[in-house]
């Protein structure tokens, strides 16, 4: 018979088991070599927000596309197939939705979620060039990232 031991007696042990472990491990971790990363654009989401992705049993592509507006521009009305996230690199950016008209500013810095189907329009608000960095998720294979729509009478 193993004489009985209180947890309150094995745990030292257990943690001076454990700690040399985690640490062996932080010294395996292997750092990068021969990869680098340039951050493009970076912006804070708003608060919570959910994205929905279609059946994933079937392949779809994702897109980053680049985006330049002078002040007054505009991307026409139109969706997307699949979610979009958008981020304000520099710059003013309005989006107003077609389904009730209202419009939602976003600064530098901020992130602007756009699910699929919505339809609205990109305006430029501000006075300098903007500039935006957008990954397009769930875009059928080979399909474009934008489908036109007809304005709503805003």
């Amino acid at each position: 018979n193993l004489p009985a031991i209180s947890v309150r007696k094995m745990l030292p042990v257990v943690i001076l088991g454990v700690v040399p472990l985690v640490a062996v491990g932080a010294a395996l971790a292997t750092p990068p070599l021969f990869f680098t990363g340039t951050p493009i654009a970076r912006g804070t989401t708003p608060g919570q927000f959910k994205i929905k992705l279609q059946d994933s049993s079937s392949p779809a592509d994702a897109a980053i596309l680049q985006v330049t507006q002078a002040p007054g521009g505009h991307s026409g009305w139109h969706a997307h197939p699949g979610p979009a996230v958008v981020i304000v690199k520099s710059g003013e950016l309005t989006i107003q939705q077609a389904k009730d008209c209202s419009s939602t500013t976003y600064t530098a810095g901020q992130v602007a979620i756009e699910p699929s189907g919505h339809v609205h329009i990109a305006r430029n608000t501000g006075t300098t060039t903007l500039e935006l960095w957008i990954t397009f998720l769930d875009v059928p294979v080979g399909a474009s990232t934008r489908i036109d729509a007809p304005g709503p009478g805003c």
